[in-house]
């Protein structure tokens, strides 16, 4: 071995070294959702059917389920909105959903938020909650019920907490997803 091999390297001094390019802003607009947004919001929820259990379902919804869920929640005036990007990718979306199909629970929805792979940890899904509470409470909603998986879910039910949703039940094993059972948070905030 050359004797140059056992010296210690030399170390570019810090105010020589080039320096990584910061990283971007994660910068988005709120606004509704479009029909010509529906295959990247079945792209962003068919992830979470695949590889999570923050949702129940097994199979991927396909274009013309995700149309027909839009089409409904368009049609009752309730809000269904996205997160885009400066170039036009969706980050995320948010939309609300009656609880349940008869006539007095007309004033009360449920809410589903659901974020790309590379938005989480970022805030986005505590400025779409945000967002989606006050175009609730503006189209005459009352009340809005979270149904949150009790597995794997602990960032909803906080941000939920955060905007005054209040735990109203827990039911277990109420659900069989990739070979374990599950159970369900139920929240619930009142927009008086």
């Amino acid at each position: 071995m050359l004797e140059e091999e056992y010296q210690p390297r030399r170390v570019l001094p810090p105010h020589l070294k080039t320096r990584p390019a910061p990283e971007p802003p994660f910068q988005y607009a709120i606004r509704p959702a479009v029909v010509t947004d529906l295959p990247h919001v079945r792209e962003i929820y068919n992830h979470y059917v695949m590889n999570s259990t923050v949702t129940f379902d097994e199979k991927p919804i396909t274009l013309a389920g995700m149309r027909k869920k839009f089409a409904a929640v368009e049609k009752l005036g309730f809000p269904f909105i996205v997160a885009e990007s400066p170039s036009g990718q969706i980050l995320g979306y948010a939309y609300v959903y009656p609880w349940k199909e008869k006539a007095a629970f007309r004033y009360t929805v449920e809410n589903s938020i659901y974020l790309g792979p590379a938005s989480t940890g970022k805030g986005l899904g505590k400025v779409l909650l945000g967002e989606l509470i006050t175009r609730s409470k503006a189209a005459g909603i009352k009340e809005i019920i979270a149904i949150i998986a009790d597995k794997g879910a602990d960032g909803s039910i906080k941000i939920h907490k955060d905007f005054g949703f209040k735990d109203v039940g827990h039911m277990g094993r109420v659900g069989f997803k990739f070979g374990r059972w599950l159970g369900t948070y139920m929240m619930q905030k009142s927009l008086k």
